[in-house]
């Protein structure tokens, strides 16, 4: 597959009203801006076999607004790859939906190596806590990446968990790749990027983040990884959009046994009850990928209660 111009599809990413199937088939059907900069707004309504609701633009406006977020990612150093692009990450293609362009800060995840998701609840319990970081970290020993949504809770222990054991994790944000939400994120942002790992976006530089991006984000999350974990979850938790996104592209999805009876695991148990695969270490996941045994491959006490527990207690402010 061919590199084509950026700015085509960042033209295509900004035409109002289109779904996000519209932009890929405009994608494959365009490659020069200068095609594209001659249609209007009634020819993009017969190319996709709709009429557009909202108020008339022009194209040429639209350019404009594409090549200020071509100027803006620059500046910013944010990096983009575009669905047409060889770069573009394989199993973003195999969804129904997949974005028609990806900004980013890091380093795209290889291709040739499984990643693993865990989400669940932005107010988890001490002992979710610190099974989200256990699971990231253990899966971070077997060199298995952890792709979450950087929230507070559940995400944020994952991430910290699998940087703990130095593997490049991935944050997929529901803003811009320059806008880190929480804000009170933002050092564990810049340690992701310090180690190797990925902040990605498919929102242009600039965007703030909307509620409903988040919802979208998560689909991105499960679509990256073979699997998706859920630790903790309440019954209208935002993770239970993430496990539906997850079986619905055909990526395993387990629940965490150990928490599932928890107060704060209505959503978990119900996951549970459908046919989520219970799971109680990262050692389960392994064995499923035929990778087992791999988390042991570091010094003994890097999997000890001593030793996580030290690990821990920088992002907990845990005394011991």
């Amino acid at each position: 597959m061919s590199k084509k111009p950026v700015l085509l599809d960042l033209i295509i990413c900004r035409i109002p009203g289109l779904r996000g199937k519209e932009k890929i088939e405009l994608v494959k059907k365009f490659d020069r801006d200068d095609d594209i900069f001659t249609l209007s707004m009634k020819d993009i309504e017969s190319i996709t076999g709709r009429v557009f609701r909202g108020k008339l633009w022009k194209m040429e406006d639209i350019k404009t607004m594409a090549e200020k977020d071509l100027a803006e990612a620059h500046k910013l150093g944010i990096l983009m790859v575009s669905y047409r692009n060889e770069n573009y990450p394989p199993l973003l293609r195999e969804i129904f939906d997949p974005p028609a362009m990806l900004f980013y800060r890091g380093a795209l995840p290889n291709p040739e190596k499984p990643i693993a998701a865990i989400v669940g609840t932005r107010k988890p319990s001490s002992q979710a806590s610190g099974r989200a970081f256990a699971f990231g970290r253990e899966l971070g020993q077997a060199g298995i990446p952890v792709v979450s949504g950087l929230a507070l809770g559940v995400d944020s222990m994952a991430h910290r968990g699998n940087l703990d054991a130095r593997a490049p994790t991935v944050a997929v944000l529901g803003s811009g790749p320059d806008t880190v939400y929480p804000t009170s994120n933002r050092a564990l942002a810049r340690r992701i990027l310090e180690t190797g790992g990925l902040l990605l976006s498919e929102y242009a530089p600039g965007t703030e983040p909307f509620k409903a991006h988040f919802p979208a984000r998560n689909r991105i999350i499960s679509a990256l990884a073979r699997g998706v974990l859920i630790v903790e979850a309440p019954e209208k938790s935002g993770a239970l959009i993430t496990a539906a996104f997850a079986l619905e592209q055909g990526r395993d999805l387990w629940v965490d046994g150990t928490l599932v009876s928890s107060p704060q695991s209505a959503g978990t148990g119900r996951l549970a009850e459908d046919g989520a695969k219970l799971i109680s270490s990262a050692e389960d996941i392994l064995a499923e990928w035929n990778m087992s045994g791999l988390t042991k491959r570091k010094d003994n006490d890097v999997t000890s209660g001593a030793g996580l527990a030290s690990s821990m207690a920088e992002y907990l402010d845990i005394r011991i």
